[in-house]
């Protein structure tokens, strides 16, 4: 049996979010952690494949990469399993649809049976009531969503797993699930 796995905000290839700082600090975000774009990617390869199997399907929630196609081309076939895509404000959809690389590509994606709104970004509370968005008694989705790297979500309707968020490493959707 395949596992369904999630992630988001991998940036692959972007030399400079290493150079990014956290605004309310001022200490690198990912900098900190990494001397360089490559020995990030080779932690986010070895932690992706540490957890997914080959069979596994994977919802990466946006912001792949940003850097040279080739080497992106290249990089991506190194990672294991069945990958979905929920589109990102940085990803080149066009790109990312057309060569192969995502089985399905997103805007979004529900899983009622988990209680799950997957995004690339939070969004708003009123959007995540199960039925009518003006049944106060309705039961809430957790949206699960990436963007804000390692910011903490909005509220407990939200879980991000942006990698700054959970340690470079995709999560399983068992951890997230609303019982």
């Amino acid at each position: 049996m395949s596992d369904i796995w999630v992630i988001s905000d991998t940036h692959f290839f972007h030399s400079n979010i290493l150079k990014f700082t956290d605004s309310t600090t001022g200490k690198l975000i990912r900098g900190s952690r990494f001397d360089s774009v490559e020995e990030m990617n080779e932690c986010m390869l070895d932690n992706w494949n540490s957890v997914v199997k080959p069979g596994d399907k994977v919802y990466h929630l946006g912001d792949v990469f940003i850097g040279p196609k080739e080497d992106f081309q290249k990089f991506w076939p190194k990672l294991n399993g069945s990958k979905r895509l929920i589109v990102g404000n940085h990803d080149d959809i066009k790109f990312l649809a057309s060569g192969g690389f995502f089985s399905k590509v997103q805007m979004w994606r529900m899983f009622p049976e988990f209680g799950l709104l997957f995004s690339h970004v939070p969004l708003d509370p009123s959007g995540l009531r199960r039925g009518a968005p003006t049944d106060e008694n309705a039961p809430m989705l957790l949206n699960v969503h990436g963007h804000i790297h390692q910011n903490p979500s909005p509220t407990e309707h939200h879980r991000n797993v942006s990698v700054e968020a959970i340690d470079y490493t995709p999560i399983n959707i068992e951890e997230l699930r609303i019982k």
